[in-house]
């Protein structure tokens, strides 16, 4: 099973992924790759059993307000997680990977971040946490629920956004099976200020890919300081967008 999962592993992995991928979760999900590649589940069906999974942890973080309740709620996230990677690696490993599935996937990556977004103020509000000004707001505070429609909108909006720019028609690149940065090949800079600038890009790309480190604050029992930080870096990156937005459509039309 083991040497299995393996070669599932260096068939199906990508080219450009994360840390937490390659170390952590693509191996685990090999091993459930080889598992569910011998029964007749669809790489669209584990798709949606990721969905559902998601949701059990959404009703887990807004029941289970209290740090273990916390820890349970992240745990089953991270299995949503395993299996989000299952069905990419899943298609794959059957040489059945489509645009159609890559973009079902990313549909349900979408809700799932405005769900996250929408459902840790509601459990901030049953139960108080860190505000936003970085004091203390008691539970029942009206601002938690403020919040949430507030991060529900900013996590709409980066994902339209996404979308938006990504087609064709804007960007100029047709659609693939494969994630948009597996199919962008990275510069490496030359000056001291693109090599700083090219890191700090890897780090908020880490911090806005939430199953990568939601675990940690999660132990820590600090999921406030990941909810300010998650809605603030989708924030900055809305506004990044909507500056590249307003440069190529706003400009003065010539002549």
């Amino acid at each position: 099973m083991l040497r299995t999962a393996a070669e599932i592993y260096r068939a199906t992995r990508k080219k450009h992924d994360l840390v937490f991928n390659v170390y952590l979760m693509r191996p685990v999900a090999a091993v459930v790759v080889g598992v569910v590649a011998r029964t007749p589940l669809t790489p669209n069906q584990i798709t949606i059993a990721n969905l559902a999974i998601f949701l059990v942890a959404i009703a887990l973080f807004v029941a289970l307000p209290d740090t273990r309740g916390g820890w349970i709620a992240a745990g089953v996230l991270e299995l949503s997680y395993c299996l989000d990677c299952v069905d990419g690696m899943l298609a794959r490993h059957r040489k059945i990977a489509s645009k159609e599935g890559h973009l079902f996937d990313f549909f349900t990556d979408e809700i799932k971040a405005v769900l996250l977004a929408s459902a840790l103020p509601i459990r901030f509000w049953r139960a108080g946490a860190l505000g936003l000004d970085a004091r203390e707001w008691p539970a029942g505070d009206a601002r938690f629920l403020l919040a949430g429609i507030a991060g529900a909108v900013v996590l709409a909006s980066a994902t339209s956004l996404t979308n938006f720019v990504r087609r064709p028609e804007i960007s100029g690149k047709a659609s693939t099976v494969e994630a948009h940065y597996e199919t962008v090949e990275p510069e490496r800079p030359r000056s001291l200020a693109g090599r700083i600038g090219a890191l700090v890009t890897t780090f908020l790309r880490f911090l806005n890919h939430y199953p990568s480190h939601i675990w940690i604050f999660a132990l820590a029992g600090r999921l406030d300081v990941f909810l300010w930080v998650y809605v603030a870096i989708n924030f900055l990156y809305l506004g990044r967008g909507w500056l590249g937005i307003l440069v190529r459509f706003g400009r003065p039309r010539r002549g």
